[in-house]
């Protein structure tokens, strides 16, 4: 059984479905979504549509991502605060604008259920990151684990540490063999394919900004893209706008 993790899509369906045919899925294995596929790209309930038509197929395990939770509440409470919606939030807007209400009820049935973070072995599965350092369980506020971004600043800031019992390794990194995170698009630090520091994976590529939609299998660390988001919607800006 091989293990794919999926980053963020930000209602970019088209990519979501390229990527799909790329990577070799098999019956067995189990995809790991990483979070936020809504916002950015006009296609947000194509995403969910297809999310759940997959889940019905394969063994899929959904994690939460800050967007996700931001459009939840749109969705139940109409609530639309003006820093979600002009990073990304109107898209989602535009778009359930045209969707029937029976639809929007399985949308939001479908990010009510979405997990916080998922522990597979030694693995931690995250959108974002935690603080506490005792693990994400431990967290004090459990949104932290969809908009914290100190884990991954940590990770970099340590990747230069090549023994974990040395003192300066942080206690955060030592919990688990591996975390897989979305949520900082690698392209801050210049890269465009899925970047490990420390221990720590980051799968988002940038979808949302013009980047690619990347999937890693966690045993092999090969990976597979989309194209390019912007040359799969010619007439749209994503979160570039």
């Amino acid at each position: 059984m091989a293990q794919y993790v999926i980053g963020d899509i930000h209602g970019g369906n088209r990519a979501l479905t390229q990527l799909l045919a790329r990577v070799p899925i098999r019956p067995n294995d189990q995809l790991i979504f990483l979070g936020d596929y809504l916002d950015g790209w006009s296609e947000g309930p194509e995403v969910i549509d297809s999310l759940i038509a997959l889940s019905k197929q394969y063994n899929c395990r959904f994690i939460r991502g800050n967007h996700d939770a931001l459009c939840l509440d749109y969705l139940k409470n109409g609530k639309a605060p003006q820093q979600w919606v002009i990073h990304g939030g109107q898209s989602s807007i535009d778009a359930y604008k045209h969707c029937p209400s029976a639809q929007i009820d399985r949308h939001i049935a479908f990010l009510e259920h979405l997990e916080n973070y998922i522990e597979i072995e030694a693995r931690l599965f995250v959108h974002a990151g935690f603080s506490h350092p005792k693990g994400p369980k431990e967290e004090f506020h459990a949104h932290l684990v969809y908009w914290d971004r100190s884990l991954w600043e940590t990770a970099r800031a340590a990747h230069h540490l090549t023994d974990q019992d040395s003192w300066q390794y942080p206690e955060r990194l030592k919990l688990y063999k591996e975390i897989y995170i979305g949520h900082t698009p690698v392209q801050r630090i210049g890269a465009s394919t899925p970047f490990c520091a420390s221990n720590v994976w980051n799968v988002d590529t940038g979808a949302a900004f013009g980047g690619a939609l990347s999937a890693i299998n966690t045993a092999t660390k090969e990976f597979w893209q989309s194209d390019p988001l912007p040359s799969l919607y010619p007439n749209e800006l994503g979160r570039q706008a």
